[in-house]
């Protein structure tokens, strides 16, 4: 499988990538027509499992090639990792800023961003996609990458960082489209607004992808990028988002989801 993924060229194998990871997607929103309603502690467990794949993804994935592509540059290892880090989080935090959005659990008057009137279903999906965006980019950015042949860069490396983000992709689209079902929205509707969230991760792959390859020296800067909008994620949403209830049962999916993502980066990275 991994040969025949080779012959394409990078940017097609990132969109192959993210494509996956929106089926995923998806794929969880079209549980809304097998049920209309997901018991708090096992949405929490989901929750945490994301959190957890997204922060070993961060550094197994991201940060620790980042660092390696790094040395013996004109400027000490850590520069990029950090300051693009860092980037990262300002870039999402600002995002977070602008655009109008509403966290899962909240009534319409504590939407986030600009005041609007849009719906509350608009707000939840728009809420989701922001989270998406640093996902789609790091797995773009992941198989942009492997152009630059850099030993640290491999397509096994960027599958398992596909593979993962993939999975916990699954109970994001659940998280968005059960929510809407419950407020009274067709199984229709609601499976549409779910998987819609996930349809920004292919654009953000290409564009991630197309960035690095263009643009090598910026390489372990991109990757840092993405690690920090996604730790961004994690902190200022689903890590409060799963503990809503104080549970350990959130707790629990963080380490399970953490031991996953590394499981599979060093086993196929």
């Amino acid at each position: 499988m991994l040969e025949s993924l080779l012959s394409f060229n990078p940017i097609v194998q990132a969109l192959f990538g993210t494509i996956f990871t929106w089926f995923l997607t998806a794929l969880g929103a079209a549980c809304v027509f097998l049920m209309k309603s997901l018991k708090r502690k096992v949405l929490d467990l989901m929750l945490g499992f994301a959190a957890g794949v997204m922060i070993a993804a961060s550094f197994w994935s991201l940060l620790q090639p980042a660092i390696e592509m790094s040395e013996g540059g004109n400027v000490p290892s850590f520069v990029p990792a950090v300051s693009g880090f860092l980037l990262g989080g300002v870039f999402l935090w600002g995002i977070d800023r602008l655009l109008p959005h509403l966290h899962l659990g909240l009534p319409r008057e504590e939407a986030e961003g600009i005041k609007t009137s849009w719906q509350r279903s608009i707000l939840l999906v728009l809420a989701i996609t922001i989270h998406n965006i640093p996902e789609g980019l790091a797995v773009g950015v992941a198989f942009g990458a492997v152009a630059s042949g850099l030993p640290s860069a491999t397509i096994a490396a960027a599958v398992a960082l596909a593979f993962g983000i993939g999975i916990q992709n699954f109970p994001e689209g659940l998280a968005v489209s059960m929510p809407l079902r419950r407020e009274g929205m067709s199984r229709a509707k609601s499976f549409f607004f779910g998987q819609l969230s996930g349809m920004v991760e292919p654009v953000a792959g290409v564009l991630g992808a197309a960035a690095v390859i263009f643009a090598r020296p910026i390489l372990p800067y991109a990757l840092s990028f993405a690690a920090g909008a996604m730790i961004f994620v994690v902190a200022e949403e689903l890590i409060p988002e799963s503990q809503r209830e104080g549970t350990d049962v959130a707790t629990i999916g963080v380490m399970i989801g953490f031991a996953v993502m590394m499981l599979l980066d060093v086993a196929l990275g």
